[in-house]
């Protein structure tokens, strides 16, 4: 079946079991993957998946379902048994029905791009990288490139249905020297004519060379240059913490803040996912509204929160159309850019550390925003505004809200992240906060 009846096959037994709103799509992707170790590609798969995903609300009893098996037989089964799962629920505290339909969707974004998926041309775009790196001293380099050409067909019992079509190209990649010494660097991409392998494996070369024989850092509160690895990280957690759903459900740092300044004032974050061609564009969110770029943090100030229509309702408000139908979420975050280079930002950094990348986030406590986390790879003394030797074993220990606040600038430069610890794709510059709070590493 295409995915048009699948929608409309689904749609009609779950409604014939007489729930009121019923959301399915069916997402199509074909792709590769190439794995690669000690500069060798070690695994080249091909990627093939359908999915049809199922969701309904029976007057605020919802649930929801993926089914594998597409064959109308295995999709009425999964339909019925979403909602028996439904009306076997708790009942909501507030009910929203489905926007209205239909919609109109701006073409470029159903549109899409294409990546390409053959072996011939990836495998060259990772030996490309590797090479790069090693130009730049890089005894061994690790890491991974997919590409993905997908369809979305999405269908709602309220007159909303969109076909979308998306691509996306991403290499993330580790380069090593002697000991311990390593760089991260990645390149992410809605479309291929973006994609620099070699700008990512060389930047990551660079680093690794550059932290080798690196000394234990002291720890102290440091003037801190965080590399556009690490600041989308922390701009994924805003975009997180922006969630209604995350608001109400006490684990946001941002709950009740609407209107105050959450940030220093050169800081703008908004939700695009109308930028085309890019990793997170999208032309409908969940529910099938047409989405549209959402201002989050402005000049500081947080301007308002994500919603899909329950927590509108909730919260008095309209829908922002970044549902997930359980959770809003961003789909592109966007840090606007400042006035200097990267190098000019470093350089005006009496004494600091300069952190090239992070993992392993943890909060202390969600609804403070009391967090930790991990300098990984590369990272820094700042001597005189100038990198004077690679430093470790230094966690990061601090508040969201007190960093946000106490960024001095941002860099002109922007890149988009998205890697296994940052989710959002983001495009990020790097940022200079001041009196960051550096512990021992236990790890």
């Amino acid at each position: 079946m295409r995915a048009e009846e699948i929608c409309q096959l689904v749609l009609r037994t779950c409604k014939a079991q007489g729930v009121s709103d019923v959301v399915v799509t069916v997402a199509q992707s074909e792709g590769l993957m190439v794995r690669f170790s000690n500069n060798e590609i070690t695994i080249v798969n091909a990627l093939s998946d359908a999915t049809a995903s199922i969701f309904v609300n029976d007057n605020g009893r919802k649930a929801g379902a993926n089914a594998a098996d597409l064959s109308k037989k295995g999709l009425e089964s999964a339909a019925k048994k979403v909602v028996e799962m439904a009306k076997r629920a708790p009942a909501a505290s507030t009910y929203a029905p489905l926007p209205q339909g239909p919609f109109s969707y701006d073409p470029k974004l159903l549109e899409g791009g294409q990546v390409s998926t053959d072996p011939k041309t990836l495998v060259p775009y990772v030996k490309e990288a590797i090479e790069a790196a090693q130009r730049e001293g890089a005894e061994r380099v690790a890491g991974s490139l997919t590409s993905d050409n997908g369809k979305l067909t999405l269908l709602t019992s309220n007159g909303a249905f969109g076909v979308m079509r998306k691509s996306a190209i991403e290499l993330s990649l580790r380069a090593f020297t002697s000991g311990s010494a390593s760089g991260h660097a990645v390149s992410v991409a809605g479309k291929e004519a973006d994609f620099k392998p070699s700008q990512a494996g060389a930047e990551a070369g660079r680093l690794a060379r550059m932290s080798s024989e690196a000394s234990d850092g002291e720890p102290g509160e440091y003037d801190a240059v965080l590399g556009p690895l690490v600041f989308a990280d922390l701009v994924n957690q805003v975009g997180r913490a922006a969630s209604a759903f995350s608001v109400e459900a006490g684990m946001s740092f941002l709950a009740d803040k609407v209107g105050q300044r959450v940030a220093s004032e050169g800081i703008s974050i908004s939700d695009d996912p109308t930028m085309e061609g890019t990793y997170g564009s999208t032309p409908f969110d969940a529910e099938g509204l047409p989405t549209r770029r959402n201002a989050m943090v402005e000049a500081g100030v947080l301007k308002g929160y994500l919603h899909n229509s329950t927590t509108a309702k909730k919260f008095g408000t309209t829908t922002t159309a970044n549902a997930g139908l359980v959770a809003p979420r961003p789909f592109n975050l966007v840090v606007e850019a400042g006035p200097r280079s990267l190098e000019e930002v470093i350089a005006s950094v009496e004494k600091g550390i300069y952190v090239t990348n992070d993992w392993y986030l943890r909060y202390q406590n969600f609804q403070t925003g009391d967090f930790s986390t991990i300098p990984r790879d590369a990272m820094f003394l700042i001597e005189n505004g100038k990198l004077s030797r690679p430093i470790k074993e230094l966690r990061i220990s601090d508040n969201l809200l007190r960093m946000f606040s106490s960024i001095k600038e941002v860099a002109k430069e922007r890149s988009w992240v998205r890697w296994w610890e940052v989710e959002v794709p983001t495009l990020c510059p790097a940022a200079l906060v001041g009196k960051v709070r550096f512990t021992k590493s236990r790890r």
